[in-house]
């Protein structure tokens, strides 16, 4: 199907992510040889901090008083939300059994991960919603210990809604460490914490590669790249609307791609007439973001209909995806591949970011193509279980030795002949792998 691209991106967000292996995996040696001191050097030298790396009781309780009221109330509303959507979403997931033949019964259970390392950005942005959206959810699944961690500002700190935060939604230790150091803090059990079975949160590209490398050491929830939003409109959509969602989600990073995706021309036109300026409204930082953002990795795509608008979309599988079409049950049916969806005018990929419950933490470069975002069940392993009586056993021992000396795997055959043997000694059964 043809589709029509108004603005076509120059760049992807890979174009300049670099190759940042080599000096992530040099990190990750050094610190796991050197432990908390090489640890200490790193965050000297990168966060420019040479402070208290594990904050202590009165070092929170401070940070709380340096919090308004105001914001106190907002971080709640959002932590509650976030917290209500968790439990729900756990109530999803419940232990099972199942007789499989009589006398054979099987089940699931669902048990949380140890301890959980949750990384909450602090750099060009103060992520504060990362901490609620990471440990609430962490808490909620039954980690016995959650670490928060967050890159502290030189001589000052993490910044104090951060620690709040954290503590509020079930932090049990908070690590002022940042980057590639903080991570691997987290992983290797340096300053007194435990290992943790499992890294979560958004980074930088050092964070997304340190995850990357360290995967399989330990459990992530995913490795993400430059965040990404798509809005799908028609032609009943409000064009400043749409532009200024486009605009609040450019705001996060020169390479944050975002994507407009149409079936009307008149729209879209419309909509790239707005942007520049509400880009050059936005305050300085954010404006810079947005300005690359938008220059170099925006596309405006029109399509002959909404299927092939859907299909284009699936085709990117955004980590964000708004709607703001008519008909929005038939949108929330077909389409497949998103981390988060928002659907119609009335909400947008800011609350989802910030307060609205569902979490922040999502796929990002079309890895939505295969996965969700983070939830509760994430932290979670699904393991299974079984027992048996004898003739239980039975009809399932017969099976298993046939099969095993098919395969050409004798001892899995003898552990179930042993069985056979033992526990009906006046029976001959044929075990053999010929029909």
């Amino acid at each position: 199907m043809a589709r029509d691209y108004l603005k076509k991106a120059e760049k992807t967000a890979m174009t300049d992510a670099g190759d940042v292996r080599e000096i992530v995996q040099n990190i990750l040696s050094d610190i796991e040889a050197g432990g908390d001191a090489a640890a200490m050097k790193y965050a000297e030298q990168f966060d420019k901090y040479k402070g208290n790396v594990l904050l202590t009781e009165e070092e929170i309780a401070h940070a709380s008083t340096l919090v308004s009221q105001k914001l106190k109330d907002d971080i709640a509303f959002s932590h509650d939300n976030v917290r209500r959507f968790a439990e729900i979403q756990k109530s999803t997931m419940t232990d099972v059994e199942l007789e499989i033949v009589p006398g054979l019964i099987a089940g699931q259970k669902a048990i949380p991960v140890r301890a959980a390392g949750c990384y909450v950005p602090g750099g060009r942005y103060s992520h504060i919603a990362s901490a609620i959206m990471t440990v609430t959810t962490a808490k909620v699944a039954g980690c016995e210990h959650i670490t928060a961690c967050s890159p502290p500002r030189p001589d000052v700190g993490i910044n104090p809604a951060i620690v709040y935060a954290a503590n509020l939604c079930g932090a049990d230790k908070i690590l002022s460490m940042g980057g590639v150091q903080g991570v691997a803090a987290m992983t290797y059990g340096l300053f007194g914490l435990p290992q943790a079975d499992i890294l979560v949160g958004p980074g930088n590209q050092f964070v997304a590669e340190a995850k990357r490398i360290l995967f399989g050491r330990v459990g992530i929830d995913m490795i993400a790249g430059p965040t990404d939003s798509l809005v799908l409109a028609d032609g009943t959509a409000d064009p400043f609307m749409v532009a200024t969602d486009l605009v609040s989600q450019a705001e996060h990073g020169y390479n944050s791609p975002v994507w407009l995706v149409t079936d009307n021309r008149a729209l879209a036109e419309k909509v790239m007439e707005l942007v520049p300026g509400l880009i050059d409204d936005l305050p300085e930082l954010n404006r810079d973001n947005a300005t690359k953002a938008w220059r170099d990795y925006a596309e405006v795509i029109v399509c002959a209909d909404r299927e092939e608008m859907a299909a284009c979309s699936d085709d990117y599988a955004p980590e964000h995806l708004t709607v703001q079409a008519e008909d929005l049950p038939w949108w929330l049916e077909r389409l497949q591949c998103y981390g988060s969806l928002f659907l119609g005018e009335e909400t947008t990929v800011s609350f989802g970011d910030k307060a609205s419950g569902t979490n922040h933490v999502l796929p990002t470069s079309r890895s939505a193509k295969y996965t969700g975002g983070l939830s509760v069940h994430k932290y979670m392993k699904i393991v299974t279980w079984q027992r048996a009586t004898r003739d239980g056993a039975k009809p399932v021992a017969i099976a298993t030795a046939r099969i095993s000396r098919l395969e050409g795997m004798e001892g899995h055959a003898r552990a179930a002949d042993a069985r056979l043997h033992k526990y009906f000694p006046q029976e001959n059964f044929d075990l053999s792998a010929e029909g």
